[in-house]
């Protein structure tokens, strides 16, 4: 996984792809991600997409651990390269400050890698600042979620770095929606689906200046049947709570890869991925 690094040919030959556009996803350790299925239940059928989990045996969620193994980023490049990826995704809002980053270490790491393995490498974190800009917004409240405080505080830094004005990072329990972080820790990223439009609408009570709301990390809302549903099934639901562009890491990320694949979306809900 060097500079010298020299991309298959066979893959410049498309009778040699089992797709025209090319996918690849990550998670962290321990988690079973959601993107891969929403992606694909999004795009057309020109499109495949291939998951990889990163593989650290002990782990336990901690910024520490996330910039221990930071080097298993490009191990996913190199292998997604191997087999084809026309783009690839890094799923976990987090990565992008775990090293004490900002903005523009994040966008010379994704320019590096994407220079060595010849196809865009998108990192979540990096997708919410571009996804600000393009909506051409300056100021923001920052919706944490579950985010323990040094992951809420690492984010709001990082989106800062980039000369956005976080008018407020706020978490559940700063929300007022769960007494303590023990009990939002609990529940395992998934949470009631009213939560949804709830934590936006108190956030936007807290901030009522922001342009913009951005979700972070990968909360899950469990639906009355039982089916648990990233941030992409509710944005229409929250943009009309509260009358303005919400954002979160799993919609910029897949805009940020649809961008760059040039394909529309059949899906397309919310104003930022609505305008692609």
């Amino acid at each position: 996984m060097t500079d010298a690094y020299v991309r298959p040919t066979v893959w410049d030959d498309p009778d040699k792809k089992l797709f025209p556009h090319q996918v690849g996803f990550t998670s962290p350790p321990h988690d079973f991600d959601a993107a891969p299925s929403d992606f694909l239940r999004m795009a057309p059928p020109t499109v495949g997409v291939h998951g990889r989990m990163l593989h650290a045996p002990v782990y336990a969620h901690e910024l520490s651990q996330r910039s221990d193994n930071f080097h298993l980023l490009e191990e996913y490049a190199h292998c997604m390269a191997n087999n084809g990826a026309d783009v690839v995704g890094q799923v976990g809002s987090n990565w992008v400050h775990c090293n004490g980053t900002d903005a523009a270490d994040i966008r010379a790491f994704c320019d590096r890698m994407a220079d060595t393995y010849g196809m865009p490498f998108h990192m979540a974190g990096m997708t919410l600042v571009d996804a600000v800009r393009a909506l051409g917004a300056e100021k923001v409240v920052l919706d944490s979620v579950y985010y323990w405080p040094d992951w809420r505080d690492g984010l709001a830094g990082f989106l800062r770095s980039a000369g956005i004005d976080v008018l407020e990072a706020l978490n559940f329990v700063d929300l007022g929606m769960y007494p303590d972080q023990e009990e939002v820790n609990a529940r395992r990223w998934i949470f009631p689906q009213a939560d949804a439009v709830e934590s936006v609408v108190r956030a936007v009570e807290r901030a009522p200046d922001a342009e913009v709301v951005v979700i972070n990390g990968m909360p899950n809302w469990r639906r009355d049947d039982g089916l648990a549903q990233r941030c992409l099934h509710r944005i229409e639901a929250m943009e009309a709570a509260v009358g303005r562009p919400v954002i979160a890491s799993d919609t910029t990320l897949y805009w940020a890869i649809f961008r760059s694949l040039g394909v529309t979306p059949t899906f397309a809900p919310g104003a930022l991925l609505g305008g692609l």
